[in-house]
């Protein structure tokens, strides 16, 4: 099980901010949260950039249960 953390939008989506997920792959881990939060958090995935252990990587990355999947939709804000 990959350890999966959940920031902005794609946290309110899921309902909570970790979770730990089965999969080989960054695109298995994805699909069995999808299948787990339904269809807000698939709606929010797309805009989303996915990091292991603090890299950008792609769906067919592998990952392991030491390994940390972020979910990182984008965010906006500044100072006025």
């Amino acid at each position: 099980m990959a350890r999966v953390r959940l920031f902005a939008s794609a946290r309110e989506a899921a309902g909570t901010a970790r979770d730990a997920l089965d999969g080989a792959t960054v695109a298995d881990v994805l699909t069995a949260a999808e299948q787990r939060y339904g269809p807000r958090f698939s709606d929010v995935l797309p805009t989303c950039r996915i990091w292991v252990n603090g890299d950008a990587v792609g769906l067919e990355t592998a990952v392991g249960p030491n390994d940390e999947v972020a979910v990182l939709p984008p965010v906006s804000g500044g100072c006025l």
